[in-house]
Formats: C-alpha cells, structure tokens, sequence
C-alpha cells in the first residue's frame, strides 16, 4: 500500500452564524478548520485535522509542502513517518509545524483502523473506560446567572462544568475599543485587581447554592502575573475546585513551583503546548494535576499517547483542550486517545453533534451521554469529511482577540 495523495481544505461552516453554547469565536468571522484527506493506491483514504485558529493558511501551505515528502510511503509506518516528518525541515517543533504533522497523523491512523476493521482506541490498547468525561462552560453577568446556567448544565446530565463571569478577565475588563478598520479585532483593556476579588466571591455564592460536591472549574487563561495567580489559587481553596486552568502563561511555566507552594488547588495547563520538552518538566516535578495539550497541536495521536505514558508516573491527569476552534475531527482523535489511557481525567467539549453543518460536513461528530462521550464505533476515528460540501464554505479571515493593559501595554489573551 502507497500513499497516492494528500488534498488539504480551509473550510468556515458557520461564519455569518452563532450558535448558543459554542463561543463567542463564532459571533464573528467563524472559525477556519483545517481538513486532511490522505489518499492510497488501494482506495482507502484517511481523515485528519490540523486547525490552527488565526494561523489556518499557514498549517494548510505547510501540509501542502510536506506532501511531496508523503506520496509513495507506506501509510502503515505511521511511527516512521512520524520520526521522518518531524526532522523532514530540521528546525523542529512549534505550533504551526506540529499542527501539520498531527493533521497527517490522525489521516494515517484512521487508514490503519479502517485497514485492521478497528476503531482507532483499539489499536491503542484498548478500552480503560466506558466513556471520557467532559465539562461545559458557564458564564453569565453576576453570580446569579453563572449558577442558573451552571444548573442547565448538570440538569442534561454533565458532571464537571466550567464556571466564569464575564468571560476571561471578568471585570477586569475595563474597556473595549473598536478595530481600526473592518475584518480586524478589537481591543479588550484589562487589569486584575477587580477580576482578583470576584472570583473568589463567585465560587463562595457557587457553593452557597450548589453545594460542594458539584464539580466546578475556572479558567484564568493566562490573565495574571505569578504572584497573582498564586494569591487566587489561595483564596480559591475553600471552594474545592475540580482545577484551576491556566494560572499562569507558558512563558512563566517554571512559576508553576512557587504557586504549587502555596495552594492545594489542583492546577492545569498546557492547551498552547505543542512539544514534549515543555510539559516534562511540569511532571518531574509534580507541579501540575491535568495537563491540557491537544493532541492535534502537539502532533497528533502518536505524540499525545506519548505525552500521557510520561505523565502517568507521576500522576498527571489528561484534561485535553476542546474549545470551539478544535473541530470535530482532532475531538474525535482526542477521544480515542483518553480511551486508551489509564490516566484520563476530563475533556473539555463542544457539542458539534448538536449542529446540523456539522454533521454533513463532517458524518459524525462524537456522542455524549450523561456526561461522557463516546467514540464512534466505526473502523478508524469513525468520523468522515463531506469535501464534495467544502467549496460551500470557503476560508474566511479570522483573527485572535487582543488585549492591553490600562497604559496600552500589550497582554496576553
């Protein structure tokens, strides 16, 4: 068996659209995903994802450049071709780079399942569960109505839900500023201190009407300076959260020691780690409780599998990232793989099932039930790609939010 072909697509199903529940990212300009279809002389084909939200035209001019390197290898050797792409430039690594490689990855293993008549999971391992957890988000304008939405929530049968007010930053939120000209971002100005005190009065109001045996978590997604997020975990403490996400940027991930010091707030990271040798220091050391790689943005299932076996001695959980701009394909490949680990902890999740796009672009996104999804039985990732459909839906320029402080110094989103 050879591979024949690799065709690339940029499609944005729902630009002009917004659906209830999926993110804001959709409210304007959609989201571009990355779609890889890997041919063979023999007719099977493979489907994998490589979305990289902003960066799409970047991964896709990567996967087409890297395709010549494909075309007459034995799509069966997925560890060799692994190991071969990975070196193929010899500046390795980095996100667009492993996005690429994992889009490839996935394809590659969703030949072998088809080819071995097996869903991926079971060329894993196996089965070490029945389903994979996963939360929602809750947000809303005061603690009122992040607790009504938490209950909308765990009243469909979800056991772990993301709790925010206001969005990230909360009411550090100071004031937006429009884009300078059409199709560009706005600008969001942020300062902690407001966010620092209601958070803490957020989750004491959570547990006043929930009781504490609801599994909640919150996102600081990377808004504070070490000591800061130190003095949050702290105060978070009574509330008993499932974990607190991203305390800190990666830049600052060696501060992940002084805030384990000083909380027993479980922590989590990791969402824009794309290299083994970024997280393996934050297990050594035991300075993380779930780590929140992607398993399309570190190089897909072989790599992610990989990462987990080194988390598993010490500890770590798999709390995979799952936003919105990670479509259907990567949450199936991340599926998969948490059904074959023994250390899975939770998936976050966006119902792309409950969408009708989506479901004939891509037959079919994977299933929860009371609280877990499930793969799709089907040979390979069990889901497909409707490409006759991908004209319908061409690429459509998006870009990332941006933030400043109060004295118009860049910060992070």
């Amino acid at each position: 068996m050879k591979i024949e072909d690799v065709k690339v697509f940029v499609v944005n199903p729902i630009a002009a659209e917004k659906f209830e529940g999926i993110g804001h990212l959709y409210r304007r300009g959609g989201i571009n995903y990355v779609v890889v279809k890997v041919l063979t002389d023999e007719g099977v084909y493979g489907i994998g994802e490589g979305t990289l939200h902003a960066s799409e035209l970047a991964v896709s001019a990567t996967i087409n450049h890297l395709k010549e390197l494909l075309i007459g290898k034995d799509p069966r050797n997925i560890e060799d071709i692994w190991n071969f792409l990975h070196r193929a430039t010899y500046w390795r690594g980095g996100p667009i780079f492993k996005t690429a490689i994992a889009a490839i990855d996935m394809a590659l293993w969703d030949i072998k399942g088809k080819l071995a008549n097996m869903p991926v999971y079971q060329l894993l391992g196996g089965a070490c569960r029945k389903g994979v957890l996963v939360y929602r988000h809750a947000d809303g304008r005061e603690p009122k109505e992040v607790a009504e939405n938490v209950r909308k929530w765990l009243e469909q049968g979800y056991k772990v839900v993301r709790a925010q007010m206001g969005g990230y930053g909360g009411s550090g939120k100071l004031r937006h500023e429009p884009a300078e000209r059409e199709g560009l971002p706005a600008t969001t100005y942020f300062e902690p201190t407001r966010y620092l005190l209601e958070v803490p009065k957020l989750f004491e109001y959570l547990r006043s009407e929930l009781g504490m045996e609801v599994e909640l978590l919150h996102d600081v997604h990377e808004q504070l300076s070490p000591i800061e997020a130190a003095q949050l975990a702290k105060r978070l403490e009574p509330y008993r959260l499932f974990f607190l996400e991203d305390p800190v940027s990666p830049e600052h991930k060696e501060a992940l020691a002084f805030i384990r010091s000083q909380t027993t707030t479980p922590l989590a990271i990791g969402e824009i780690f794309c290299d083994r040798e970024q997280v393996l220091p934050l297990f050594v050391n035991r300075w993380i409780d779930y780590i929140r790689i992607a398993p399309m943005h570190v190089g897909g299932i072989t790599e992610a599998k990989k990462i987990m076996v080194l988390a598993e001695p010490f500890g770590v959980k798999s709390a995979f990232h799952g936003a919105a701009d990670l479509g259907p394909i990567s949450q199936a490949a991340a599926i998969h793989v948490q059904m074959s680990i023994p250390n899975c902890g939770v998936q976050e999740w966006t119902d792309f099932r409950s969408i009708q796009v989506f479901c004939d672009l891509f037959p079919t996104p994977c299933e929860v039930r009371d609280g877990c999804a499930y793969p799709n039985e089907a040979p390979g990732l069990g889901i497909d790609f409707n490409d006759a459909l991908a004209e319908r839906f061409p690429y459509s320029p998006v870009y990332m939010p941006q933030i400043r402080r109060a004295d118009g110094t860049v910060h992070g989103y």
